[in-house]
């Protein structure tokens, strides 16, 4: 398995956008995604230039249905 990028909430935002997903809300730093026609929905975290952990970004993957080297190409 590929590993993972080190990226900030913004960039996980801008690359879930380019696979339809569309922003449906924010409450503080965190922001809601969901997806145009399956109707999927995550959440990322995005703290004003932080890396977001490992584990973390696993996770929102996993809730977007992507795989690393999906998500990568995406970036």
């Amino acid at each position: 398995m590929p590993k993972l990028p080190a990226v900030t909430g913004k960039d996980v935002v801008s690359a879930l956008c380019k696979k339809n997903f569309i922003k449906t809300g924010q409450k503080g730093s965190h922001v809601k995604l969901r997806h145009r026609m399956s109707g999927q929905r995550v959440i990322v975290p995005c703290h004003a230039g932080k890396i977001i952990p490992l584990k973390t970004l696993k996770s929102i993957l996993e809730d977007a249905g992507l795989k690393v080297e999906e998500f990568r190409k995406l970036l």
